[in-house]
């Protein structure tokens, strides 16, 4: 038996999903919420209907959001369009994105451009003072990264890391292996464990539904956890539109399989991303197209209404909890 909040065939129209424009809902403003879980999916932007969008024509009830259209969310979902630009010019790119997603700086003004792969130093400065974690653990919260990392990591650390391992690193959260894999205690960023299989190491394969059932309990445990995936973004500079279709339907099994453990009247599962690229592959660049913030559970209505732009995830999450 599932704990979440199924969505039926006949629906009021107050349980549908909205990309919000001007004015928006009021905010709720009921007592701190339990625990939160940020799903983080990057390169997924909301793009136009057409051949070179691989989200258009195939069955995602939650990623099959386009510009114009309203969305319609299961799990009584409310989606945010959410601005990636954040006032600067050039495309958006997936350092400066995902520090203002972490930490509520706007990250592209800081360093005036959009920076891609690896944090800056600056970037990473603004990540050590004022990342999520930082800001959750002052305040006395549980907080967790649910990504396993390989043993090369830990025997050779990298000397460029991304800005999630910088903002859980720099506060001190531990970061996870694949023994905690093995034990349910994390998820690997290709939730499958298809690629860790590949490189020899000895994992069971994972189905989506798994994978998100394990997510949802981890986070339980925790008043925050962070859990990072990538492959999306990969797909789109790639131009692979049938890999693209195929991920996409795997993601959405896995995030409703995610919704489907957690019990929505106590948690928050948040789903963003920090820049386009899948939605359009016309092109093997990122793309300048809004990302959507999904929210739903018990904060859906405190936290979705806030969100406008990539700098304001984190405010809205740490005044929530």
């Amino acid at each position: 038996m599932t704990r979440g909040h199924r969505d039926t065939e006949t629906r009021r129209p107050e349980e549908t999903g909205t990309i919000f424009s001007s004015p928006r809902p009021r905010v709720s403003a009921s007592p701190r919420l339990d625990s939160v879980l940020l799903i983080f999916i990057d390169g997924l932007g909301i793009g136009t209907r057409g051949e070179h969008n691989p989200l258009d024509g195939i069955e995602s009830d939650l990623f099959g959001l386009f510009q114009g259209e309203e969305a319609r969310l299961p799990f009584e979902g409310l989606a945010a369009t959410t601005d990636v630009r954040l006032g600067v010019e050039g495309l958006p790119q997936s350092a400066t994105g995902q520090t203002a997603i972490l930490t509520g700086v706007n990250a592209p003004a800081l360093i005036e451009r959009h920076l891609h792969g690896y944090p800056s130093p600056r970037l990473k400065e603004a990540l050590e003072r004022h990342s999520i974690y930082k800001k959750l653990i002052s305040a006395g919260r549980r907080v967790a990264f649910a990504n396993a990392y390989t043993p090369r990591y830990f025997e050779k650390r990298p000397r460029f890391v991304s800005a999630t391992t910088v903002a859980a690193e720099s506060a001190g959260v531990r970061l996870r292996g694949l023994s905690d894999l093995a034990r349910g205690r994390a998820v690997f960023h290709d939730f499958t464990n298809y690629f860790l299989i590949g490189q020899g190491h000895m994992v069971r394969s994972c189905t989506p539904e798994q994978a998100g059932e394990r997510l949802a309990r981890l986070a339980e445990d925790y008043d925050f956890t962070l859990y990072e995936h990538f492959i999306t973004d990969i797909l789109g500079h790639r131009q692979d539109r049938p890999s693209a279709r195929e991920h996409i339907l795997l993601l959405t099994r896995f995030v409703r399989a995610v919704l489907d453990a957690s019990d929505l009247s106590r948690q928050t599962i948040i789903v963003t991303s920090d820049h386009g690229n899948i939605e359009d592959l016309s092109t093997r660049s990122h793309t300048l197209n809004p990302v959507a913030t999904l929210v739903f559970g018990r904060g859906r209505t405190r936290i979705a209404p806030r969100v406008r732009a990539l700098t304001d995830i984190t405010p809205a999450i740490v005044k929530a909890l």
